[in-house]
């Protein structure tokens, strides 16, 4: 397996732990919609994404919308915003 192959494999494992996280929290919200805030914190998934040396903005989401947007495109999950908030729920049972 390439290099490639493998870290896409792995960022797709990512994915599909983070699907389940969502479908375990779903049960505790109205309509199974997740707050995105309560999915990073919990799961810890903010990091700083510029070098050490670059303009330093603090920890920020960007892996989390990463893997949310690879299950979102594949349909795996559904995305809506309602005021200042996001939020996501599974599209399968």
């Amino acid at each position: 397996m390439s290099p490639r192959d493998k870290i896409h494999r792995l960022l797709r494992e990512c994915c599909d732990e983070l699907l389940a996280y969502v479908k375990e929290r779903e049960p505790l919200h109205h309509n199974g919609w997740v707050p995105a805030a309560e999915l990073k914190e919990n799961l810890d998934l903010k990091f700083i994404a510029v070098p050490k040396t670059g303009t330093q903005y603090g920890k920020t989401g960007w892996v989390f919308a990463t893997f949310a947007r690879m299950l979102e495109d594949d349909g795996r999950v559904e995305y809506k915003f309602e005021g200042n908030r996001a939020f996501y729920r599974s599209t399968q049972p």
